[in-house]
């Protein structure tokens, strides 16, 4: 059965303040692209295939009380969590037992969009 989930973008408006956010946060690298000459960041690609990016579009506007995406903080949920603020974001629900599936903790990045992070321990 395929994910239900294959792509994921995160709106914003200022591509390498959130570039640096995110790569801050979660401790990872993000590649540039232009798909359709919309500026990209994008998240290498999980072993089950899912991927996404962070896009600077003219016709979508970042902010809360969109969709609400979790990302991959599986094994460094905490270190994620120690390091939101310095990287220009706000904490807005912590590290929270959901029970089997491990953790939640949401977060507010530096373009307004509020995000999820998912950890299985």
């Amino acid at each position: 059965m395929k994910n239900a989930i294959d792509w994921f973008e995160i709106f914003v408006a200022d591509l390498d303040r959130a570039k640096v956010f995110y790569e801050t946060l979660l401790g990872v690298s993000l590649r540039r692209e232009d798909y359709a000459r919309v500026p990209s960041a994008v998240f290498e690609a999980a072993k089950d295939g899912i991927a996404g990016g962070l896009v600077q579009d003219p016709n979508r506007r970042p902010g809360p009380g969109g969709s609400l995406v979790y990302l991959n903080a599986s094994g460094k949920l905490d270190a994620c969590l120690e390091r939101v603020a310095a990287a220009g974001g706000l904490l807005l629900m912590p590290k929270t037992d959901i029970g089997e599936p491990g953790f939640i903790a949401v977060v507010r990045d530096t373009e307004g969009n509020v995000v999820g992070l998912h950890s299985e321990r």
